[in-house]
Parts: structure tokens; C-alpha cells; sequence
């Protein structure tokens, strides 16, 4: 079911009210300014325990592959708040210097109490470190005592993300964020977690990865590793959240299983009518087919650094790319600046592509026959009177220049997902929307350069919210919860022979409609 129509449709929204009793965000009143600037939001250095690299060979290369923002996020623990925050500071400081065209934030990794990994940072400013390292210091997974009990330990992760909201408001920083990493790598992340993390402060803790980093750990040997992209090859532990299927554990076309499913964990939390965004990023520790090694005789315990790294004619075979080599995160900011891609980020203007699938998206929700540039974009919302006709606006252009693995992407098909707007869960660890489908998919011809479509959503009649996702189709199936829910879903990837560049996926952030 498709439609083509020629025409361009610049990145500009309506502010958008929405349905009383539900939170979202509403895109700039004039979006005629606003320009899509690719990033990482997870990215490691030697001043992690596991890291090689230094800030500056990390913030070269992710310009190289074209980035425009960038957050260095080493590991939280004891030497990096005694040590690490203080110390890269500097470094970070000298690479904004020589890099004014990339956006270099200061951020840690978080040990979530009782959960797995989040990405913290902060807008640049006096206080940033500051703000980080008494973050650290108060609110890491290490540093709570071993007589805390699991709700305990979740409390204490709420109230660093209050903390951090605290800080935004006495002015302390400008604005702070948090994303959840790697979900569900281990299972800890339970959804009633995620949802008191998003309810503590909806302003800081934004969403999740909705790809993993370590991307490069499915190349089959001999050439690679020989894994699982984003290194999801574990199964439940104790500690796991035991609602989880065995399928959380595994990868789904590289996307995290929360993601992927169609109607599943992150639907539920959409269905709700509240903010929680998808990412993607490389955690790039050590690169795959990179000449660089830890420094030797490093002493991290002692210095809250690795030495600086040291080069040998063998490539080392490992999980990692550079940042901007395979995953970006796309934000929709009004300007080139700091806070312009955090605000970019909390409203939800973010897409998301592996291989460099597709070379932009614009995506909108309008009255039907509205006028080019009208509507919500993505993270936005669309308030309309009741039975009032809709439409989806979507233009994508497409690649015609090789990726950074010197191919030329080809998107096969875009899958258009409807969910209905149900309000809160009744039951917080719940992670199914029964309401949601893929209602929808548009084929790309071979040898286009824009895929046009305009799509009747209908007359509202209810709240909703739609979101999109692409492929180069070499592999999908059935999704997990059967066929009338998601036809051609991403497969699941298969240990050691999960070559993610024939396998790429585009997903975007969702538009909500509300009646009035």
C-alpha cells in the first residue's frame, strides 16, 4: 500500500496542544529553522577502566564520520568520581577548541542502582563538573551500601534523576539528560523501572537505546569477532526481571528487543501517551580493525586513566565502530548548539539509522490536504476536532553516495505502526500494547532517490500515536507477537553470523494525534 508524489517538505511543525491527563512534547512553533544534526550519546575513552582511546582521538573521528554532537561517557565507579570527572574535563575543554564544529558534551556512564547502564550528561557551563561528579558520587550503582535492599537501591535511582532535575532548576546547569543504555542486555531494566524513572522527571530521564552500541560484535569470523551485535548473547540471572522472554536477550536486526517488538515493552510505554524517545550510538570502547592498544603498564586503580593508547602493525578484531561509522542518532535542533540538541533530544525530534540507510526523514501528522510544512514531526502532536481526516506527510530522501563500508544502502520498504493512546498502565511492569499494529508498508522502487508518501490516517476518533521504521529487507519475519500484529518484523540475529551491514533498519520516533 504505497503512494508517490514529487514535492519537498521543509522540517517545520505546528505547536500542537494535547489531550488533558497526558504528557508529551509539541514541536517548535516554527520549525522552518530546524536542522538535523547526527550524534552519539555513548562513547568511551582511557578514562574508563575497559577504554583505549583519548577524547580527542574519539572527537576526530566522529567528525570524520560526520557527526556534529558528540558525549564522552566513560564508566561510573569510584576512580572515575574521585578522579576520571575532574581529569578528562581538560581534555574535553581542548578538543572544543580544535573542533568548534563538533558539539563535545561532558557526560558519564551510569551504574543505575539496581538496573543496568544510562548515559548522564549536562550542558556545558561552570558547573558541569561539579553537578556530574557530586552525581557520581551520591547516586552510582557503586557506592550504595551492600545492605540496601533492591527497592532501596530504585529509590535511590529515582532520586538521582530528581537530582539532576534539581540542578536545572536552582540553574546550577542549563539542562541535564538521561538515556537508558543497552535495556535489555541483561534484563535488569524492568519496566516499572523505566516508568519511575521517566515519572521522577520527564525533563531528564528522556528514553532509552533503542540500538545497542558494539555493533561490529556480530561479524562472522574469521573477519570479526564472531558474536552478537551490541554483545546481547546473555540469558536471565537472579537479578533479572523474570517477566522477560528469552527473546529479550537477543538482538533483533541489531535493535534492542524493547524496541523491535511491535506492541511490545516500548508501545506499552507509548500507549500511555507519554514521552520516552529511542537512540542509537556505538559505546565504543575499542575500535574494530583500529592499530591501538591500552597503554601498557597502565594502572587504572591508582590513576583513573589508562595510559595513552600505543599502535602495532596487527588490527585488532573487536565489537566497536568509530562514532558516526554505523550508528547515528539524528536530532531535529533549531540551531547548531548545546542546548538546542538537548531540547532537540527531551522533545523527541530524533530518528535513528544503522549503514546510513536513509539520508533524512521528514515525517509529519496534518490535516488532511494541509499545506507543505504544516503538522506535527516526529515527537510532536497533532490536536484535532473530532472527525476531523488526517493524513501522514513523509518524505525520505535516499543515499546515493557509498557508506563507510564503501556500499551504497538500498531501503526495500518503511513499515508505518499505529498504536492507540490507552492512558497509564494499571499494571507498571507490563509490556505489551495490545491496541498496536503495523498498519501499513510503503516498497521502495530500485533506483529511487526519494520515497514520497501521503497516507490517509483517517477521521479522529480516538487518541493514537503512529511511528515509523525502515529496511534494506534482507532479513525480516513475523514479529514475536504474531503476524496480525507485525507481518515483517526484524529477525532475530543469530550468533556468530550477524553481519550488520546486510542487515540495516531506520526507526523514528512517534507523532501522537489527540481529539478535541
Amino acid at each position: 500500500m504505497s503512494q508517490s508524489q514529487h514535492g519537498h517538505d521543509q522540517h517545520e511543525g505546528l505547536r500542537a496542544g494535547g489531550r488533558p491527563g497526558f504528557r508529551h512534547r509539541a514541536a517548535p512553533g516554527d520549525g522552518s529553522a530546524v536542522r538535523w544534526l547526527a550524534g552519539d550519546h555513548h562513547v568511551h575513552t582511557q578514562y574508563s577502566a575497559d577504554g583505549v582511546y583519548r577524547v580527542i582521538d574519539q572527537a576526530r573521528h566522529a567528525r570524520a564520520y560526520g557527526l556534529d554532537w558528540l558525549v564522552i561517557t566513560d564508566h561510573g565507579g569510584p576512580q572515575h568520581s574521585r578522579i576520571g570527572v575532574d581529569a578528562v574535563h581538560p581534555e574535553i575543554v581542548a578538543a572544543r577548541a580544535e573542533l568548534p564544529d563538533l558539539l563535545i558534551f561532558q557526560g558519564l556512564e551510569w551504574n543505575i542502582p539496581n538496573a543496568e547502564h544510562g548515559t548522564v550528561f549536562v550542558s556545558p557551563g561552570p558547573n558541569e563538573v561539579t553537578v556530574l561528579k557530586e552525581f557520581e558520587r551520591v547516586y552510582d550503582g557503586s557506592r550504595m551500601p551492600a545492605t540496601h535492599t533492591a527497592e532501596e537501591n530504585e529509590e535511590r535511582a529515582v532520586a538521582g534523576i530528581a537530582y539532576l532535575g534539581g540542578q536545572v532548576r536552582r540553574r546550577h546547569v542549563d539542562a541535564a539528560l538521561m538515556l537508558a543504555n543497552h535495556p535489555s542486555h541483561r534484563g535488569l531494566d524492568s519496566p516499572h523501572e523505566l516508568r519511575a524513572w521517566r515519572d521522577a522527571d520527564p525533563s531528564v530521564a528522556i528514553g532509552m537505546e533503542g540500538a545497542p552500541g558494539h555493533q561490529a560484535g556480530g561479524i562472522p569470523k574469521p573477519h570479526g569477532f564472531g558474536g552478537a551485535r551490541g554483545y546481547y548473547y546473555l540469558n536471565p540471572t537472579a537479578a533479572s526481571f523474570r517477566g522477560f522472554p528469552l527473546d529479550a536477550y537477543r538482538s533483533w536486526g541489531g535493535f534492542d528487543w524493547m524496541t523491535s517488538t511491535v506492541g511490545g515493552l516500548w508501545d506499552s510505554m507509548l500507549a500511555e501517551g507519554r514521552p520516552w524517545w529511542i537512540t542509537a550510538n556505538s559505546d565504543a570502547h575499542t575500535v574494530h580493525l583500529d592499530h591501538a592498544r591500552q597503554g601498557p603498564g597502565s594502572d587504572f586503580a591508582a590513576n583513573g586513566r589508562n595510559d595513552d593508547p600505543v599502535y602495532s602493525p596487527q588490527p585488532v578484531v573487536d565489537g566497536d565502530f568509530w562514532p558516526g561509522f554505523y550508528s547515528r542518532t539524528h536530532v531535529g535542533a533549531t540551531e547548531f548548539g548545546y542546548r538546542a540538541v538537548m531540547d532537540g533530544l527531551r522533545s523527541g525530534r530524533v530518528w535513528v539509522d544503522h549503514g546510513g540507510l536513509v539520508d533524512s526523514v521528514d515525517a509529519r501528522v496534518r490535516v488532511a490536504g494541509g499545506p507543505p510544512g504544516s503538522g506535527a514531526v516526529l515527537g510532536g502532536a497533532l490536536t484535532a476536532r473530532r472527525g476531523t481526516p488526517v493524513e501522514l506527510a513523509l518524505e525520505i530522501e535516499l543515499p546515493t553516495t557509498p557508506n563507510w563500508a564503501q556500499f551504497v544502502p538500498e531501503l526495500a520498504r518503511v513499515d508505518l505502526i499505529r498504536g492507540a493512546v490507552t492512558g497509564p498502565a494499571a499494571d507498571r511492569d507490563s509490556f505489551v500494547a495490545p491496541r498496536t499494529r503495523m498498519i501499513a508498508s510503503f516498497e521502495v522502487r530500485p533506483g529511487d532517490r526519494k520515497l514520497s508518501v501521503r497516507f490517509d490516517l483517517g477521521r479522529v476518533d480516538e487518541p493514537y500515536y503512529v511511528r515509523l521504521r525502515g529496511t534494506d529487507g534482507n532479513r525480516s519475519r513475523p514479529g514475536l507477537l504474531g503476524a496480525d500484529v507485525d507481518p515483517c518484523g526484524p529477525a532475530m540475529d543469530v550468533d556468530g553470523d550477524q553481519d550488520p551491514w546486510t542487515d540495516l533498519w531506520f526507526y523514528a520516533n512517534p507523532i501522537w494525534v489527540f481529539p478535541e
